[in-house]
């Protein structure tokens, strides 16, 4: 496979477009263009103020896709998720109302803010690509990437994602605060929202729906889908781990990995492809027991470990 010329033209102009919206933040606008290409959905999770919002409506101008936004609270039900029928009396019929959701980029804002009903009402749509309203399957645009953001350290009035959702994100991204020359930068701008209104669509939906056909179609030696199987099944038999990653996990740590490959113009995956990305793919799909959480412990201190602790293959067959 090719890798073609005027594909990284217009990656590298969406890359452009995020680094001078969210200034100092390369390494996550890279990973999260790598969800993108492979098509994954993203959990952003930190603090307020540090960009999240931004960044995904940002993408969603540059790439030319059908945005919406639902700002969840405890109120929200699940059909203003999905849609509703609702009766028309002159047409003597149901008609379907679509919700939402019927987006090529759904950002669901501060997930953790809606009820655990009104959330498993996106796990339809973030694993089978349509939503059933009333016993009837309506399939959502192509293509379709679910953004959640949530904050990690508020507990009253949210609620925890469950595992099977989690479960469902692709990655679990964190932007994290800017160095002082970045923040000096930010605070000098005459106006805080010039650098979203300064995004101009740069790629057509379309576009990123063909890119993501070609980035299926990375090649992937069997020596590397063994270490990247050993990486997972390691997170399932260390001592401090109660649920280990799923072998869902396993096919979203190689569809990213093809994605990164892609983004660093090479049509087929290395190591270092699966190393780069295995923290974020991996870490909130792992539970830890009690005991190592009191230890101080986190899933990614250990993902990382592990990465490190299990050996690359030396010969890679093209």
């Amino acid at each position: 496979m090719e890798i073609r010329t005027n594909d990284m033209q217009m990656i590298g102009a969406i890359r452009r477009s995020l680094e001078n919206c969210i200034l100092g933040k390369s390494d996550e606008i890279e990973r999260l263009l790598a969800a993108l290409l492979a098509g994954g959905h993203v959990l952003l999770e930190d603090v307020p103020g540090t960009g999240k919002t931004q960044l995904v409506k940002a993408l969603a101008r540059a790439v030319g896709g059908q945005f919406r936004r639902i700002q969840c609270n405890p109120d929200l039900l699940p059909t203003d998720i999905t849609g509703v029928s609702i009766y028309h009396p002159k047409e003597e019929a149901f008609i379907f109302r679509p919700g939402p959701i019927m987006a090529n980029i759904l950002l669901a804002d501060e997930i953790n803010r809606a009820t655990t009903k009104t959330q498993s009402a996106l796990l339809e749509a973030m694993e089978e690509r349509h939503v059933t309203v009333d016993g009837i399957s309506h399939p959502l645009p192509s293509p379709f990437i679910l953004f959640a953001t949530q904050n990690p350290i508020e507990f009253e009035g949210t609620y925890l994602l469950p595992e099977a959702q989690l479960d469902r994100f692709m990655m679990r991204l964190t932007l994290g605060y800017p160095d002082d020359a970045t923040e000096k930068r930010m605070v000098l701008n005459s106006r805080s929202d010039q650098a979203y209104a300064d995004v101009e669509q740069v790629a057509e939906i379309g576009d990123i729906a063909r890119i993501q056909e070609r980035v299926r179609a990375v090649h992937v030696d069997e020596a590397v889908a063994d270490y990247l199987v050993r990486i997972i099944r390691a997170t399932r038999e260390h001592h401090s781990v109660q649920l280990g990653a799923s072998p869902r996990a396993s096919i979203s740590l190689m569809a990213a990995a093809k994605a990164h490959a892609y983004l660093s113009e090479r049509d087929y995956v290395i190591p270092d492809d699966i190393k780069r990305l295995a923290g974020q793919v991996l870490s909130h799909r792992i539970l830890l027991h009690m005991e190592a959480r009191m230890n101080g412990e986190t899933s990614e201190d250990l993902v990382g470990r592990l990465v490190q602790e299990v050996s690359v293959p030396v010969r890679l067959e093209r």
